[in-house]
């Protein structure tokens, strides 16, 4: 990598936190994909596939705070970019043997930067709400391994992680 690949982006020349230019980057279409693990006991994961938790059915609360927490990126994570986002899609994938809710989130846009923070945003805001409804049976829930496996688009093209 070149010296000059590696200057800091996110700072000027005084050293002062901004927010990159990305006008001169080409609108491209992206997508990223991330996950992360909600591990709890089997029998609050059999509670929570059931729909049968005290507040009621967390699957599709989850998805759509998922969702909302991926529109609502740049609110909460200093200087990025705001998106027009194209979709975004939360899964959820219940293990009861194990114990452990997969969410599984991928945002797409038509811009000119990458949709990682959209993705990795609604995987942890799902987590979150999961923890957040079933914790009224459980309260040692663990959230864990918070990643991006995969991104399309833009200058890298695409890539899979992890």
């Amino acid at each position: 990598m070149a010296d000059t690949d590696r200057r800091l982006t996110h700072l000027d020349p005084h050293g002062q936190a901004r927010m990159v230019d990305v006008a001169g980057k080409p609108v491209t279409e992206r997508e990223a994909v991330a996950t992360c693990e909600v591990r709890m006991s089997p029998t609050t994961a059999g509670l929570l596939l059931a729909g049968d938790l005290p507040k009621g059915d967390a699957l599709p609360v989850a998805r759509i705070a998922g969702i909302q927490g991926a529109k609502r990126t740049h609110e909460l994570i200093p200087l990025c970019h705001q998106l027009a986002l194209t979709g975004v899609e939360v899964r959820i994938d219940v293990d009861t043997d194990k114990g452990v809710a997969t969410v599984t989130a991928t945002a797409r846009a038509t811009d000119r930067t990458g949709v990682e923070m959209e993705a990795m945003t609604a995987a942890s805001v799902a987590a979150l709400t999961l923890y957040d409804l079933v914790k009224a049976v459980q309260r040692d829930v663990v959230i864990d391994r918070l990643r991006l496996t995969q991104k399309r688009g833009g200058r890298s093209g695409e890539v899979s992680l992890p």
